[in-house]
């Protein structure tokens, strides 16, 4: 199916994330899934190392940063992630679930480096024998037990799927004991509709507490059932299967949501419902707080009211900050900190809530040591730091305290009946003063760094982009257009401009014939930096021309540059000191003024045909493929030396790589080394012995205050962020490698040294991509001498961040491209041979098809192809700093840009809008600052600039533009080419229409202090320009309170004043959404954009709307299009073809129909309709008898989501995506038999896509 449908852009949201080691060693990943895609990250400075210095002498921890590590695409939408550690592995096995009952363990594999699957389950069978294939199925949700002994998989309502693990690490072959179900109902026969589990922290067996509602209800239905949810907690006996029941609570408030887990030393759990939150442990009775006044009225639970707060917990997501405090997103964005307050017999008798910031509207919470990761799937994911602001931390009450041993025998001596219970505990144990006095902690948080998501995609339009420069040719054979898509609700909202190519901002043009390559070197003097490119030199096939770049470009007439044979490579020497010219026949050395300061002539036989610099060297390749290397020494001078290279096999490619990654090294790097996990492993059973050492400290307390507090692991020494950005920034010295290619595939990696050559890494038939590429040197006898490999140019290239991510790219002669990225190599393997480079490469996964298509010409009355074109050798260019961008650029037929930012992560994007580029250079200068030059094939230099408002670290260059509200619909109006945009903001409002038996009343609804108010949806319509991405002033238009768009499309009526009758104008459908007991109206909006004279400095007000139509309908308008210049709508169950006359709609026909009408398409005179439940049908307009008809319908149920038509040469077919994310291909097929008759559709195609349809465009 890769054939007919392909992913172009991954999925960017964020729906889950955990924090866990996945490669293993010390260092902890943080892991998200979104949709289909699982990345995995690091946290790294955001930082170098001078500013370090700054902030570590200010006593300021540095700021951390999300690199991007590794990206896998999965065969399914992750459900649900966990992370468990499993005796005997330095790395953590991941849990991961899919629909709708299957489950897969993975691990890191550092041998293949990539995801080994370690086992794989499905309980699906279970539901279909026991549910039947149509109940509804529920997420399944993975919870793992604290202490790593079994999970746990909530499946079909009312079923669980226990895992459990191994205990010992004997059993290689298989991390899991066999799974098994456990039918709820069969523990406690009211046990049904779970709505969540989780395991308890602290107890000796897997103990899960289960939430569930066994009848339901609803907010309209609690004045006769309410408390409807109940807790269950049960006992899990893996290894005999016994499962009892050892604690419960009954008639919990209707609107429990979920379960928090509470970490030892308080253990217990958080019920969190919409409306309040209630702490729960065993043997001690819950407490619980409302956090607004509706919990009052829809509860008989005992609530405490928390005082001042008027919030909502629904679509909260919350994590443990500490063991005592919990970090809650709310739904609108809010971060609030709740604190837990224990005393001395560990029961939460106060809970303190402060709100703390507002962000991202949050999917998931997960804590990264002292930072916290938002993930969102509305809005851009966020990475916050967070730290208190009052250092004084209270001593936790319960842990300080401890029976007062020496006042033991008063106790017998007393009378005490007259003391209460807590005189007696004060007695004891001493006055609880901190539990009373205790301040919580406030905390900060301050945004790091940010994952940009351009999801979820709502509508999409395709328009005309306005900052497309004229120089270019517009008979491209690709359209020029960007894709508009709305993104995001609520604050969130925005809308994202999407390009598929790079256009580059001209500065200016200049025709230059037979020019075949270009370099630009700077020339610095007096050792200040060179800041500006100084020349510029362009090399023809027996010539080369010299231009001084300043101010303007002038061609020099008198230099030291050889301009009477054509250049094969210029660069700089010497901290840019120095240029060195290397021609086929002599290399020259210049200063900064063009002086020659030498020249090395070549032999006759040293014809040299490409070159590689990296200051100090030079490496040149000669036409019959031997290797000379030039050293750059102090006294200005070039030395040459002819490595020992010459072997059976000729060099066809060489390249030179300066590292300050440390990965090219002799020797593997002592960080995160085996024995650090082999120690972890060993010393499992020591602190499982301690913990039952420390059961006494925890049910009776100790006085050493600190040891009682949760300590993190004490195997892991605790890998703090200041240790971190040390062993990050730890000295790397640049080393200097020389890397070639020969004829029979061999790649061979050579240390440089002064004037020392050494053979480092060898591996064979590199040319044949094959995933890893290993060490492995091998005798010159056994090497292949007849394979003959077509590679043709090669680098090594430092990107990512500090460049410490080296890329090794390969091009073939037919322009295949080989990526291939450095990684260390694996220690089991290291062999004992000396100066063996310990590094591997893995091969990045890419789509780029460079190959230029063959060209056919009649001659003679036979097709005969071109000859194609002689491309230069170097067509990798590698770039520092275009518009603060670091990468590679790939010429030929095909140009792209390879960008990898400190985000880690691999982007190529082409640059297809001007054609076949012959040569490319950067170009940093006065008048074209962090620059580029290029020359296309019709020999046209641009000088260039790369637009900044676009975000090239995507996987299309992509503009994300906030709009702070909910965008509804979108589309795209050619004639004044600008955007129409439907949106809408939620305001709370105390206001609610009522039924009074004739007609509805507005009233308003008074309520307390503590009452969250709804919100309701208000909308606008407005013009947004292409150019700016800003709203055209004077242009919005309000709708009426609760009023929301349901169409928004453009649409060709009749229209006398225009030559082909027809005009185009905008066309709004409505519905008044007052509640369910008043019916549902709504409105159609004709509207015109006519131009006017703009205000004086306002260019963009040349467009105005026009209302040319405003009037009810007698039902809801849920969808509206246009048929043979008439207006069609959807109203209620019927749809009406109306004209417009005199700004007025005439009715023309109308028909009965299904359920609810939601989209209406038309193509010439058939109108395709789209059921909410009902498929879809084609409907048929009759001019001449003015009639509507059904032609064909699909008589099957179908819940449809988005619809278009399909056109393959003369075949016309319609797409339909319906909920169940299949796409779903149907055709209209009289004469086929099982149309009866052309009444049914034919369901020619279908496949399942994975994520929802919502929208679609043609486009050739």
């Amino acid at each position: 199916m890769f054939s007919l449908f392909k992913q172009s852009y991954p999925a960017t949201s964020v729906e889950h994330a955990i924090y866990c080691r996945f490669y293993g060693g010390r260092e902890k990943n943080l892991v998200v899934a979104g949709a289909n895609v699982l990345r995995v990250f690091r946290l790294i400075p955001n930082t170098d190392e001078k500013m370090l210095r700054k902030e570590s002498a200010d006593g300021q921890p540095p700021k951390m940063k999300l690199e991007c590590l590794a990206s896998y695409n999965l065969f399914g939408k992750v459900m649900s992630i966990a992370a468990v550690s499993l005796p005997g592995s330095s790395q953590d096995t991941i849990l991961m679930s899919f629909a709708h009952a299957k489950l897969s363990l993975i691990e890191y594999d550092p041998v293949s480096d990539n995801l080994k699957t370690l086992s794989l389950h499905n309980f699906e069978v279970v539901s279909i024998l026991d549910e039947g294939i149509g109940s509804n199925h529920k997420i399944p949700e993975i919870r793992v037990d604290p202490e790593g002994r079994c999970a746990a998989l909530l499946i079909f309502r009312n079923t669980l799927a226990i895992l459990p693990f191994r205990k010992d690490s004997a059993h290689d072959s298989n991390v899991t004991l066999s799974s098994y179900i456990i039918k709820l109902t069969d523990l406690e026969e009211r046990v049904d509709n779970v709505i969540d589990v989780q395991f308890l922290h602290g107890y000796y067996e897997p103990t899960l507490i289960i939430l569930y509602e066994p009848v339901g209800t609803f907010p309209g239905r609690i004045a006769v059932r309410q408390d409807t949810c109940n807790m269950v907690a049960v006992s899990l006996n893996t290894q005999q299967r016994v499962h009892p029941i050892i604690w419960s609570l009954n008639s919990l408030p209707f609107d429990c949501s979920q379960l928090l887990p509470v970490p030892k030393p308080l253990g217990g759990a958080l019920i969190m419902a919409v409306n309040s939150v209630i702490y729960v442990n065993q043997s001690v009775p819950p407490y619980g707080v409302s956090v607004n006044s509706i919990a009052d009225h829809c509860t008989s639970f005992p609530l405490k009211p928390y005082e001042g707060s008027r919030i909502g917990l629904d679509c909260a997501r919350a994590a443990f900050l500490q063991y005592d405090r919990v970090v809650l997103s709310l739904k609108g964005g809010e971060l609030y900190v709740l604190t837990l307050f224990a005393d001395s017999m560990r029961s939460v008798r106060k809970f303190h809530l402060e709100k703390a910031a507002a962000s991202v509207l949050t999917t998931c919470l997960c804590i990264c040591d002292n930072y916290l990761f938002l993930g969102s799937r509305l809005g851009n994911s966020l990475l916050l730091a967070f730290q208190t602001k009052d250092y004084n931390q209270y001593a936790t009450p319960f842990a300080a305290k401890k029976p007062k041993m020496e006042q033991f025998s008063l106790l017998f001596d007393q009378e005490l009946d007259h003391l209460d219970e807590e005189e007696i505990d004060n007695y004891l144990y001493g006055e609880d003063h901190e539990s009373t006095d205790s301040k919580a902690i406030s905390y900060q948080f301050e945004v790091c760094d940010s994952l940009l998501n351009i999801g979820p995609c709502g509508q999409m339009a395709v328009g005309e982009p306005a900052s497309t420069c004229t120089d270019f040719d517009k008979k491209s054979p690709d359209p020029d257009v960007e894709i508009v898509t709305t993104s995001g609700y609520g604050k969130n909202g925005a809308i994202c401009v999407l390009q598929r190519t790079m256009k580059p901002q001209v500065v200016t043009t200049f025709e230059l014939p037979e020019v075949s390559d270009m370099f630009t070197v700077f020339a610095s003097r007096n050792n200040e930096d060179a800041i500006m490119h100084t020349y510029l030199l362009l090399s023809r096939a027996d010539s080369t021309m010299v231009l001084q770049t300043g101010q303007e470009i002038n061609e020099m007439d008198q230099s030291g540059f050889s301009v009477t044979s054509p250049t094969i490579l210029a660069a700089n020497l010497g901290n840019n000191r120095f240029i060195v010219q290397v021609c086929p026949t002599s290399v020259r050395l210049l200063d900064a003024t063009a002086t020659v300061i030498q020249e090395l002539v070549m032999d006759s036989d040293f014809l040299i045909t490409s070159a590689s610099a990296s200051d100090p060297y030079v490496a040149v390749l000669t036409e019959n493929g031997r290797i000379g290397l030039l050293t750059f020494v102090e006294g200005s001078q070039l030395e040459m030396i002819f490595p020992v290279l010459s072997k059976n096999s000729p060099v066809v490619c060489v390249c030179l790589y300066r590292d300050i990654s440390g990965l090219f090294n002799t020797t593997i790097p002592e960080t995160d080394s085996p024995e650090t996990t082999k120690l972890h492993t060993a010393n499992k059973s020591l602190n499982a012995k301690k913990e039952m050492d420390d059961e006494e400290d925890y049910l009776y307390g100790d006085t050493n205050t600190e040891e009682s507090r949760p300590t993190e692991d004490k195997t892991h020494t605790k890998f703090t962020p200041q240790q971190k950005v040390i062993d990050y920034f730890r000295e790397i010295k640049p080393t200097f490698w020389l890397s070639i290619i020969r004829q029979n595939g061999t790649l061979e990696i050579y240390s440089l040294a002064g004037q020392s050559v050494v053979e480092t890494f060898q591996t064979v038939h590199v040319h044949l991509g094959h995933r890893l590429i290993f060490n492995m040197k091998a005798d010159e006898t056994s090497l292949p001498s007849s394979t003959h490999c077509n590679i043709v140019e090669m680098g090594i290239f430092g990107l990512g961040h500090l460049h410490r991510r080296p890329l090794l790219m390969i091009r073939t002669s037919d322009f295949g491209v080989l990526l291939y990225e450095a990684i260390p190599a694996l220690p089991v393997y290291d062999s004992k041979q000396k100066n063996e480079l310990k590094i591997r490469f893995r091969k990045l996964n890419h789509s780029l098809l460079l190959r230029e298509t063959k060209t056919y010409v009649r001659k003679g009355g036979q097709s005969v192809v071109l000859e194609p074109y002689a491309w230069k050798t170097n067509q990798f260019k590698y770039f520092s700093n275009i518009a603060g961008y670091t990468g590679v650029f790939i010429g030929g037929p095909y140009p792209h840009w390879l960008f990898m930012t400190s985000r880690g992560e691999l982007r190529l994007h082409p640059m297809s809008i001007d054609g076949s580029i012959k040569c490319f250079a950067c170009f940093h200068n006065v008048n074209c600052a962090q620059g580029f030059i290029y020359l296309n094939r019709k020999d046209e230099l641009r000088i260039c600039l790369l637009p900044t408002l676009f975000n090239y670290d995507a996987p299309w260059p992509v503009r994300k533009v906030p709009l702070r509200c909910t965008p509804h619909y979108l589309i795209y109006h050619v004639e004044t080419k600008t955007y129409i945009l439907a949106t809408s903001l939620a305001e709370p409002t105390n206001r609610i229409y009522r039924f009074n038996g004739d007609d509805k009343e507005l009233s308003l609804e008074e309520r307390d202090d503590r009452f969250p108010y709804p919100h309701v949806e208000k909308f606008a319509i407005q013009l947004i320009s292409p150019v700016t991405w800003e709203a055209v002033p004077n242009t919005r238009m309000d709708l009426d309170d609760w009023e929301h768009v349901t169409c928004l499309k453009t649409v060709s009526l009749e229209y006398e004043g225009h030559a082909s009758g027809l005009k185009d104008y905008l066309a709004v459908s409505t519905n008044y959404n007052y509640g369910e007991d008043i019916i549902s109206r709504g409105r159609i909006f004709i509207l015109d954009l006519i131009e006017v004279v703009p205000e004086p400095g306002q260019p963009l007000t040349k467009n105005k709307i026009k209302t040319l139509y405003a009037k009810d309908q007698k039902g809801p308008v849920a969808a509206i299009s246009s048929v043979c210049g008439y207006l069609v709508a959807a109203i209620g169950q019927k749809i009406y073809l109306w004209q417009l006359k005199n700004d007025d709609l005439v009715g023309i026909a109308f028909i009965d129909t299904e359920i609810y009408i939601h989209q209406l398409l038309n193509i010439k005179s058939f109108i395709l309709a789209a059921d909410v439940y009902k498929s879809v049908s084609i409907l048929r307009f009759q001019e001449e008898y003015r009639t509507l008809c059904i032609v064909a319908r699909d008589y099957q149920p179908l819940e449809v989501m988005a619809v278009d038509y399909y056109i393959d040469n003369t075949q016309l077919g319609f797409l339909v995506s319906d909920a169940e994310k299949n796409l779903i291909l149907y055709m209209y097929q009289p004469e086929a038999r099982e149309s009866q008759g052309g009444h049914r559709l034919i369901r020619k195609a279908d496949f399942h896509v994975g994520q929802v349809v919502s929208t679609m465009f043609r486009i050739k």
